[in-house]
């Protein structure tokens, strides 16, 4: 069973430097009243254009950031690729509502495509729709598609041809595409997109992947029914699994408009669906394609395991690791380490567009039980071994 407290595999990508780096920004991020206050004022100092993007750049930025443009993150790829790490350029801005932003957005995520043809450390692209579409829209497409009626239909058109467009890229470049999971209230419509793209380029293996959250409860059940449209249409369905990222936006919502929550009642069942998840997708890996991407070193240990009991080869294509860069580096180094497929998430942009992303990882890292306290202790324990 692989285990994931050698530190020295852990951090061997990190001089002490950047260790001791880490180890202080970790430790900033480990007070939630010092990141409350720290949000809006380095939102509020960008705004005014004062001269904090260096800061932020070499702190913040540079933990969970690969660069501002996808040449910038080079670096960042070749450093990974050293330790048999891909990297998943996720090109993370937010909150564009023109025509012209989403095109601009749907050739950025291109540029991705085209660069991970070029180089082998590249398995996957990723986009989320919400970056090429309005928010609004696509909740008036879900309730369509929930009601079964076709009110807004005239509103797909442009969305799902930049959909195609991306998936259509990824296709001709064979660099396998990741359609990121959103809140609940618009995945429909995102779900009903993902299968169309499938049954048009996974015939022979998957390109695109559709992502299920296990936070919510339906979602082993929606697997299921993938399973059997995989086998009715002669694809190969592709999943990208997570636990999941909106669940106190979810249960608020529920709440104030009161509908059952789509939510697991604890962690302890989004921890049983996840791993039930990787048990089926294992079960029938002839029909699916599975990217896990988890930060617990349980599901990991667990998936690792399966792979071994059934025999499978540690480096088959249908079979990868992903975590974020930046965080739980002693589960992808170790991953990768024992033979495992791993790629991080390498999120790029302009600094001031990718600042919802950065507060997030600074608000997950705050509140998430025991993530921050886990990257310290790891890291206290590789400066103790390296004696510094």
């Amino acid at each position: 069973m692989i285990h994931f407290d050698d530190t020295s595999i852990a951090f061997k990508s990190k001089t002490n430097r950047s260790l001791k780096k880490a180890y202080w920004l970790f430790k900033l991020i480990g007070f939630p009243v010092l990141v409350k206050i720290g949000k809006p004022v380095m939102t509020f100092c960008l705004r005014l254009r004062l001269p904090i993007k260096g800061l932020i750049k070499a702190s913040i930025f540079d933990q969970f950031c690969g660069g501002e443009t996808v040449n910038e993150c080079s670096d960042t790829i070749d450093h990974l690729g050293k330790d048999g790490i891909g990297t998943i350029l996720d090109y993370s801005i937010e909150g564009k509502t023109e025509d012209v932003d989403f095109d601009n957005t749907v050739q950025e995520i291109i540029k991705t495509i085209e660069k991970g043809k070029k180089d082998k450390n590249i398995p996957f692209a990723v986009f989320k729709v919400t970056g090429i579409s309005r928010i609004n829209e696509l909740l008036l497409l879900s309730e369509d598609i929930i009601n079964g009626t076709q009110e807004h239909s005239a509103l797909a058109a442009p969305i799902e041809a930049r959909i195609l467009q991306i998936c259509q890229a990824a296709y001709s470049h064979q660099v396998p595409v990741f359609i990121d999971a959103e809140e609940s209230w618009i995945q429909p419509i995102l779900d009903a997109w993902c299968f169309k793209m499938m049954l048009q380029f996974n015939k022979e293996k998957a390109i695109v992947y559709n992502t299920l959250q296990m936070y919510r409860h339906d979602r082993l059940a929606f697997l299921k029914e993938a399973l059997v449209l995989a086998k009715e249409h002669q694809i190969v369905y592709g999943i990208k699994l997570v636990r999941g990222a909106y669940m106190e936006k979810e249960r608020e919502r529920a709440i104030k408009m009161n509908y059952p929550s789509p939510i697991q009642a604890n962690k302890e069942a989004t921890d049983q669906d996840f791993n039930a998840a990787l048990d089926f997708i294992i079960e029938h890996l002839k029909d699916f394609a599975l990217c896990a991407g988890t930060h617990n070193e349980e599901s990991s240990a667990y998936l690792a395991a399966k792979i071994t009991e059934k025999g499978l080869d540690q480096k088959d294509d249908r079979l990868f690791f992903a975590q974020l860069l930046g965080m739980s580096d002693h589960i992808s180094y170790n991953l990768s380490n024992a033979g495992y497929r791993v790629a991080k998430y390498v999120p790029y942009g302009p600094i001031e567009e990718v600042m919802p992303y950065l507060l997030r990882r600074a608000d997950e890292n705050t509140s998430v039980a025991g993530q921050t306290s886990r990257e310290l202790r790891l890291i206290q324990v590789e400066c103790k071994r390296r004696g510094i």
